[in-house]
């Protein structure tokens, strides 16, 4: 029988990578979602807020990948229902940040927001919208289970 300082013990490295993972890559979607809320509120040129949120693509997927990789360190119960839901959040978040490329890489091709299609900005709105439930909706399940 392996006591609470043991088992502690042995969850501390993949807490570890888990948090640090997390605020990489939920930080970098947020600087993300701030630049795309410049470009909306007419604070900066869609070439400007592309620009730099092309930048935070390698942070986000890194940060994932470290979240999912601490995940495993962290040998969570799988017969959880919340647990399942978090690994669906999960499943969710990564086919929404592939999908994403698809919108980015028109946006990048216009060069102001006249010319950009009311449909490329509802697209863009719409995987902001489901990243950042798929991000919460983890982070506080995450959290939940970490407390039990």
């Amino acid at each position: 029988m392996v006591d609470g300082r043991g088992r502690r013990a042995r969850r501390l490295p993949g807490t570890l990578v888990h948090l640090a993972s997390l605020v990489l890559g939920f930080g970098a979607v947020l600087m993300a979602d701030y630049y795309a809320l410049l470009f909306l509120t007419g604070r900066c040129a869609l070439r400007d807020a592309l620009g730099s949120t092309a930048h935070l693509h390698v942070p986000i997927w890194t940060g994932l990948a470290g979240l999912v990789a601490g995940g495993v360190m962290l040998q969570p119960d799988l017969d959880s229902p919340l647990t399942r839901v978090k690994l669906g959040l999960v499943l969710v978040l990564t086919l929404n940040g592939l999908q994403a490329g698809l919108p980015n890489r028109r946006m990048a091709q216009r060069s102001t927001a006249a010319v950009l299609a009311p449909r490329f900005l509802g697209w863009g709105t719409a995987t902001a919208l489901v990243s950042q439930v798929c991000w919460w909706g983890a982070l506080v399940i995450g959290f939940r289970n970490s407390q039990a």
